[in-house]
């Protein structure tokens, strides 16, 4: 297994291993139940979706469509600032 999408959160994990199973692809998230052992830290470098090496390319691909909603959402949300030098949160 190779790692496909470090998450930012672990509902984002979830959204990348939804997407990637609806496009057939095996996936499954890694460090899922240490998110309980950080309590509210950031998930980063905990949870990562996992896919076959054989996947890998595809997966990206889905992957980087799923980023982009998810900034796409962000920035509807106000979550994060519309400035091209300001810098971008750790999606993957």
């Amino acid at each position: 297994m190779r790692i496909a999408y470090r998450a930012e959160s672990l509902i984002d994990a979830h959204l990348v291993k939804d997407a990637l199973e609806r496009v057939e692809i095996p996936a499954f998230v890694s460090g899922e139940y240490l998110t309980g052992a950080v309590g509210q830290l950031p998930a980063l470098d905990y949870v990562a979706v996992l896919v076959p090496e054989t996947s890998l390319p595809a997966a990206e691909r889905v992957v980087r469509e799923v980023e982009a909603m998810l900034m796409e959402a962000r920035l509807a949300l106000g979550e994060i600032e519309d400035d091209p030098d300001a810098p971008l949160p750790a999606l993957g």
